[in-house]
């Protein structure tokens, strides 16, 4: 069975190889050149019947790569124990209560000593009139690939917060998940509470997550109940979730804080390659393929740059703003979404998604992801590097607005080829 990694590479392959039919004879020539980067497909394991069945745009939940924390992982316990710790949906409880150090005033806490914490039950009863579902791609703040992309449903943490009335002095909600009762395991994000109750920039809310795809979520990926940020990175999205505080703390008290990374800088626009020759004859067209993350500020624009090694590199800084950038091609969305959602078909009321043909409204959607490919003219005999870049919708180009690798990835990629004669 392909790894999660081939088969995003089996699913990227099949929406590309549709954009370089489009130039006949001279596209299948340059796309059968394209290398296979796994081990399975360059075995030959897969053929044009399976790679037509693979999914294209959604990850199936248990194809999500996994960066967890714990020992041993939560979803790695016995089931008994998981109901024990409250790690199931029958067992589940949430408490939400004031910070201890730096409080907030609250009227009603909730609290499993008082017997008001919420339990799953209750969360679903607030699902009936409140819950939400949206796209997001799940990415680490550290990492240049998407750990997957799915559609996460759930209830506004707003809702449960009002519950506990507040009063006063609340500034900030943090918030951290079962970690085997061992506090040197506590993995833990924060969130000014702003963003808890009011939803900026057209953001969807930020959710206590129990459903993904359309499937409940598994202990893999957090169940019963997780916190899903829709334009942050994977570490706000806290896993297993088990207490929320609100807070009247002034800063970011998150785990990853203590790394030195920016906790509060939001999804980058980036792009990849994924399929590229290392050697091309001289004079034939290069087929070139890639996917984009598509962060906060959208994307516009996917673009390569050619440089042959033998030329002088531009004179204009670090990120090459004035080299010769081609467009390539973002391409558009799949006839299928994928994912193993029920019935093939993106549910309604999915925000970004029109709920009659259940299609996206626009393209690409915003914190989710897109594939791209483009058909390079032929060179000459010699070394080159090939590089590509984002453009996003405020027609900032790669790394920019935000070139600082602890706010997250976005350093333009650069690969290397030969031509010969």
């Amino acid at each position: 069975m392909p790894s999660p990694v081939e088969t995003f590479l089996l699913q990227h392959h099949e929406l590309t190889r549709r954009y370089f039919l489009r130039f006949g004879a001279v596209g299948l020539v340059a796309s059968g050149s394209l290398p296979l980067l796994a081990t399975s497909i360059a075995r030959g394991d897969a053929d044009e019947r399976s790679l037509a069945h693979l999914e294209s745009w959604l990850t199936k939940p248990d194809e999500f790569q996994d960066v967890s924390r714990g020992d041993p992982m939560p979803h790695s316990l016995p089931e008994a124990r998981r109901a024990e710790v409250g790690l199931t949906r029958e067992t589940w409880k949430l408490e939400v209560l004031s910070d201890p150090d730096h409080p907030a005033r609250l009227h009603e806490p909730m609290s499993a000593a008082d017997r008001t914490a919420l339990d799953f039950a209750g969360l679903m009863q607030l699902g009936e009139t409140h819950s939400v579902r949206f796209p997001k791609v799940m990415t680490c703040l550290n990492l240049g690939c998407p750990l997957g992309n799915g559609i996460w449903e759930g209830v506004p943490l707003r809702e449960v917060l009002w519950r506990t009335e507040p009063r006063q002095d609340l500034r900030r909600v943090f918030y951290h998940g079962y970690h085997n009762d061992d506090a040197a395991q506590m993995f833990r994000s924060s969130l000014p509470v702003g963003r808890v109750l009011e939803d900026p920039f057209d953001l969807p809310p930020v959710i206590l997550c129990y459903k993904l795809n359309g499937q409940w979520l598994t202990p893999e990926r957090g169940g019963p109940v997780r916190v899903v940020v829709p334009e942050a990175y994977g570490f706000k999205s806290i896993k297993w979730l088990t207490h929320v505080y609100l807070s009247n703390i002034a800063t970011a008290n998150d785990t990853y804080a203590e790394q030195n990374n920016d906790v509060d800088s939001p999804l980058k626009t980036f792009c990849a390659t994924l399929r590229f020759p290392s050697e091309v004859k001289a004079g034939t067209p290069i087929a070139v393929t890639g996917y984009a993350q598509v962060g906060i500020s959208g994307l516009s624009k996917v673009q390569t740059w050619v440089h042959n090694e033998a030329d002088e590199m531009p004179e204009d800084g670090r990120f090459f703003t004035d080299a010769p950038w081609r467009d390539a091609e973002i391409l558009p969305p799949p006839d299928s979404m994928g994912g193993d959602i029920p019935d093939d078909r993106v549910p309604p009321n999915t925000m970004g998604f029109d709920n009659d043909t259940g299609r996206p409204l626009n393209w690409p959607l915003r914190l989710t992801k897109a594939h791209w490919a483009t058909l390079l003219p032929g060179l000459p005999p010699g070394e080159y590097s090939l590089r590509c870049r984002t453009v996003d919708s405020h027609g900032h180009a790669q790394p920019m607005p935000r070139p600082f690798r602890k706010s997250g990835h976005a350093a333009i990629e650069r690969v290397r080829f030969t031509v010969v004669s």
